[in-house]
């Protein structure tokens, strides 16, 4: 019993403590900084008009304090965000598919800003396959994933517009690749050009996802396993390359930043 009488006070003090510091340390130096130390001089008003018995300011000090911790959530809501996603609570798996979806969503953005341009792009998201026996003859890069990167690779003006990008986990690992075009199959038509071959050929030989962007309409497509689905819309776009690698399937074959395969 004297043992939870000491232990308990001692264990809220150190919580308290380490909440503090982890506050101060996140706000010093920010314009949030000001607002907590506001907040702290009420506080310290409450305790003394509480321990004074000042009954009247005591009840004014509580009401300031409430409304004051109020504001500083909706006014202060981007930095509290900030300080909680550094939170590293929830573990490895966690940050895994958070790493993930940051990629899928600067993939995404990247793809259909190609499309509004109507800039023809083709793109390889490697699988378990290794693509490596196509990427090899292509221009290696090892260079880590960028929105702008990505773009830039498919103008018109730069030499590796006319091949196919390959992306293994988040890296780009090679530009301007040769893909095999696709043999006879139900899925080839007369309006398919190059680059949709390509991506059917590449598919029939790999497990791997190939994107499309067609420069004379724009849409975006999808290849895999031989089969090729056209006029893909960013939602479902992003809902089919989730399917495929999201976590924990996603540790098999995809990799994030700094991995070896």
């Amino acid at each position: 019993m004297d043992i939870q009488y000491f232990l308990i006070p001692a264990l809220e003090i150190i919580l308290i403590t380490v909440m503090l510091n982890y506050l101060l340390k996140f706000f010093w130096g920010t314009r949030a900084m000001d607002a907590v130390f506001g907040v702290l001089a009420f506080l310290l008003l409450y305790l003394i008009s509480t321990w004074l018995h000042f009954p009247v300011l005591e009840k004014i000090m509580l009401n300031v304090v409430n409304v004051a911790v109020l504001a500083i959530f909706i006014i202060f809501q981007p930095e509290l965000r900030l300080a909680l996603s550094k939170l590293r609570l929830k573990g490895k798996k966690f940050r895994e598919i958070h790493e993930f979806d940051l990629f899928l969503d600067s993939l995404s953005t990247s793809v259909y800003r190609l499309s509004e341009k109507q800039v023809g792009a083709l793109i390889v998201l490697e699988n378990q396959d290794s693509f490596e026996d196509y990427a090899s003859s292509a221009v290696k890069m090892n260079a880590l994933f960028s929105s702008e990167l990505l773009e830039s690779l498919f103008m018109t003006t730069t030499p590796l517009h006319d091949g196919a990008v390959v992306l293994r986990g988040v890296s780009i690992a090679a530009a301007g690749a040769i893909l095999p075009l696709a043999h006879e199959t139900s899925q080839l038509s007369k309006t398919m050009g190059t680059r949709h071959r390509a991506a059917l050929g590449a598919s029939q030989k790999t497990d791997a996802l190939i994107i499309v962007i067609s420069e004379e309409t724009g849409k975006v497509s999808i290849a895999r396993d031989g089969i090729m689905t056209r006029g893909i819309k960013i939602d479902r776009f992003r809902g089919i390359v989730r399917s495929i690698f999201t976590p924990p399937e996603l540790k098999k074959g995809f990799k994030f930043w700094g991995e070896k395969r």
